[in-house]
């Protein structure tokens, strides 16, 4: 007697099996409602890259990429209805963000980060959305602004040639900090920071990962001050003129008496200066001058 076996095929709709998809680019000019030299270009994104370039013109050109994905057509286009890009203008002071979010945005959110200032997200309890989104931000920008931008997933930060003071913030993605000539900070979580200066910065610096290395490039003659503290990591430079400074110890009055916390390594670097902090977890510092 012979088995004999039956096999079922189910076969799905092509429109079941593959998620739905929009993607648009979005073009905009943008001018600061009062000229000054506090103008400052803010980006808080959520999902997607971020790069800002500097050119020789006064306006900020803006071009995003805006990607909405879905399980069905009915979500995807009430993810399109949703998710577009805000823009503020705050006289001295121009914001893009993610707007459509189960989370507002404004002034006075108690989820802004260090690069946003004041202005951030606020926190969404009960969030629902039933699409997937992602801005990709391309900007050219004058070169004298200032300028702070921050993401959290599915991208990485560019800053390119801006000749003044700037911040970037990322959680999930990289930084990359290009020709810089005025103070910066950068903080990430998974991902490098890399720093290259076109002319040495005479304010304080600071750069942070958690899980990453930093590379950090300084035109020769560097002088500043520096500090390093990392828990799996190294420090390496190439550059002779460095020496260990005593370590800050902190003096905490305690019921059961004094306590000492040493804190970070700090060294000099040929005649001293301001200060250049650099900070890891697991990850490796490398410093030099070029």
């Amino acid at each position: 007697m012979h088995k004999i076996f039956i096999t079922l095929l189910l076969l799905l709709p092509g429109t079941l099996l593959q998620a739905q998809a929009f993607t648009e680019k979005i073009t905009r000019e943008l001018t600061f409602e009062k000229q000054s030299a506090a103008n400052t270009l803010i980006v808080d994104n959520i999902n997607g890259s971020i790069h800002v370039e500097a050119y020789t013109g006064d306006k900020i050109l803006v071009t995003v990429t805006r990607s909405i994905r879905a399980k069905t057509a009915e979500r995807l286009e009430e993810g399109k209805k949703k998710i577009q890009l805000g823009v503020i203008n705050d006289v001295d002071t121009l914001i893009l963000y993610t707007d459509g979010t189960c989370a507002g945005y404004g002034r006075t959110a108690n989820n802004h980060t260090e690069a946003s200032g004041s202005w951030g997200y606020t926190t969404c309890r009960e969030c629902n959305e039933r699409y997937e989104y992602q801005l990709d931000f391309s900007l050219r920008v004058p070169a004298g602004i200032h300028v702070a931008v921050s993401t959290v997933n599915n991208g990485d930060i560019v800053i390119e040639n801006i000749g003044n003071a700037l911040a970037a913030n990322n959680v999930n993605g990289s930084i990359r900090l290009v020709n810089l000539t005025r103070e910066a900070r950068a903080h990430t979580i998974n991902g490098n920071v890399d720093i290259t200066y076109a002319r040495n910065p005479d304010r304080e610096c600071r750069f942070y990962t958690l899980n990453g290395d930093i590379h950090a490039s300084f035109q020769k003659g560097l002088a500043a001050n520096m500090s390093f503290e990392s828990f799996n990591g190294e420090l390496f430079t190439n550059i002779d003129k460095i020496e260990a400074l005593p370590a800050a110890v902190q003096q905490v009055a305690r019921k059961d008496g004094m306590k000492f916390k040493v804190g970070d390594n700090f060294y000099k670097i040929g005649a001293g200066g301001s200060l250049l902090a650099f900070e890891t977890f697991n990850g490796n510092v490398y410093i030099k001058e070029q």
